[in-house]
């Protein structure tokens, strides 16, 4: 039996809040990792919607069709790792109990 490739559902146009123009003053460093953050966490979204609900099923290739398929700018790998970061944060735990619960 061969493995077939999880296909990416077509993403619904979904009405988004309107841009804020971002605080002035920071460094720019403090931009680009607020950006960066930004576009990990609609990365991983999409990335939840389309079926990859564990760090290990998204991969660097997957997190980047996806980025092409929702519109956002190919993702670097420092991007990539924060996606896969986020996914494990919201991974559902085995058993049914809290993550981190004594």
């Amino acid at each position: 039996m061969t493995a077939a490739a999880t296909t990416i559902p077509d993403m619904p146009a979904l009405p988004t809040l309107p841009k804020k123009r971002l605080p002035a003053g920071h460094p720019r460093d403090w931009y680009e990792s607020h950006n960066r953050r930004l576009k990990a966490m609609r990365l991983a979204i999409a990335l939840l919607h389309s079926g990859a609900y564990r760090p290990e099923q998204a991969t660097n290739r997957r997190i980047r069709r996806t980025a092409e398929r929702i519109g956002v700018r190919t993702p670097s790998n420092a991007t990539c790792r924060m996606v896969r970061s986020l996914i494990l944060a919201e991974a559902p735990v085995r058993g049914g109990g809290r993550r981190g619960a004594v």
